[in-house]
């Protein structure tokens, strides 16, 4: 029997299985929920052992365990590290889906579930992709070691380090990670480039405790009128950053990668209709498409404080916060652009108040070179898998996991993805494509089989 006969003919069992991992409440960033991550690391593990994979290991954490397994029987092959995380984005608010979060459901040959998408659908398709291999020839053709995280959502803490005390066993010669989209249904996709993130908390502090609006109001600072007046003078009028020094290390986009870049598949009309807003924004010069790949920007994530509850409360509130981020594109680095968000920041203030400024977490941005090898074959796997010509894209998103191993290892990250922008990964009705899911476990077996020919 050939490979893609034998994912035809088990297809039932491959969604069957996606399904029964995606009904595990794995929700990393509730307490509550830590049997449902155990149950889950434990349902990986079980699944990795029955399909061939040796060393299997749950590894506790301060938080999450990882899952590791391992195949390394094919001498003189290429070693490939595959990574993906089993944890999932909290549901709420859950009366928007129109069916429940962790009963998955077929419909218009989607599947709907939360981690349908992200990540434990792109997951098993890397499972049920190994397992079709070992079936049809009883071996892999390349060894193999796969790193599952159930903190992806929280920040992979734990994940980074672990590896960075374990750097012998993730040796390999390339990272291969499915958690990231295609450019249009369809169109199967290599993101060779990522978004760095800076992610920052301020607090504000006003009076010493709320006031009286009636009694104070017009004398005394307001934290969340300062943190408003703030946020305004973050962007100039060209919707670019206003922090002195921000684009310094930029590098520029090359006219050629402009050029493929309007040559891809995407339409600005389908991306607003998708947003819903009246009309787009961003940094003059730049296509939207430029704007969410490959500029650096500086978004308000949260702002709060004071009453919010029902009816009326006339306040001035003692304290107001601010969550807020910059993606950073490549030389950008994050502590650097860190720092001078911060000067920026408490150089812009109203000396009437008080700030704390953290810096939550950092990442760096990456970009690969599309000339190795190795992401040619991952072209024609796709191709072979889906049966249309394979593209190049950029993701708006980070992944610092990837950063993190071509920065310890000095290897290739392939990232080949198999969702979609549209899908609602951390929204309701999270789903993803069937014609996308088969279509990756056929691509991803055909590249491993590329892979022992590099």
């Amino acid at each position: 029997m050939s490979l893609f006969d034998y994912i035809e003919e088990h297809k039932d069992q491959h969604l069957q299985e996606l399904c029964d991992l995606l009904r595990i409440p794995s929700i990393s960033a509730k307490s509550e929920h830590k049997k449902d991550i155990e149950r889950a690391a434990k349902w990986l593990a079980d699944k990795l052992g029955a399909i061939g994979m040796e060393g299997v290991e749950i590894i506790p954490t301060k938080l999450h365990p990882l899952v590791y397994a391992e195949w390394l029987h094919a001498p003189g092959k290429p070693t490939v590290l595959v990574y993906g995380h089993y944890d999932v984005q909290p549901p709420e608010p859950e009366e928007l889906w129109t069916s429940p979060p962790f009963e998955p459901a077929v419909r218009r040959n989607k599947l709907f579930a939360r981690g349908s998408a992200d990540d434990k659908g792109q997951v098993h398709i890397h499972l049920a992709a190994l397992e079709s291999l070992m079936k049809v020839y009883g071996r892999l053709p390349v060894n193999v070691k796969m790193i599952l995280e159930g903190e992806e959502e929280v920040g992979s803490e734990n994940l980074h380090a672990y590896v960075r005390n374990h750097k012998r066993k993730f040796a390999s010669d390339a990272l291969i990670v499915s958690d990231t989209s295609m450019v249009a249904p369809g169109v199967p996709s290599i993101s060779y480039g990522l978004r760095g993130l800076s992610y920052y908390q301020l607090e504000v502090t006003g009076p010493v405790q709320d006031l009286h609006s009636g009694v104070f109001g017009g004398a005394v600072p307001n934290p969340l009128q300062v943190l408003s007046d703030l946020f305004a003078r973050l962007h100039d009028r060209d919707g670019r950053v206003a922090v002195p020094g921000f684009y310094r290390d930029v590098k520029p986009l090359a006219a050629g990668d402009r050029r493929a870049l309007r040559a891809l598949p995407w339409s600005e009309q389908a991306f607003r209709r998708f947003v819903g807003a009246p009309g787009l924004v961003g940094e003059k010069g730049y296509t939207s498409l430029e704007r969410i790949w490959c500029r650096p920007t500086l978004e308000l994530n949260g702002l709060w404080g004071g009453y919010m509850g029902e009816g009326a409360k006339t306040v001035i509130p003692a304290k107001g916060y601010a969550k807020f981020s910059t993606r950073l594109v490549p030389n950008q680095d994050p502590g650097k652009i860190a720092r001078l968000v911060e000067r920026q920041v408490r150089r812009l203030l109203s000396k009437t108040v008080t700030c704390r400024f953290e810096t939550l977490s950092e990442g760096k941005p990456w970009l690969a070179s599309c000339h190795n090898p190795i992401f040619q074959t991952a072209l024609s796997a796709l191709e072979e898998g889906f049966g249309r010509k394979a593209v190049f894209i950029r993701e708006g998103g980070s992944i610092p996991f990837v950063t993190e191993v071509h920065d310890l290892y000095g290897i290739p990250c392939v990232l080949m993805g198999f969702g979609l922008p549209d899908e609602n990964a951390h929204a309701p009705d999270e789903h993803l494509s069937l014609d996308h899911y088969f279509g990756g476990i056929r691509s991803v077996a055909r590249f491993y089989e590329g892979l022992a020919e590099l």
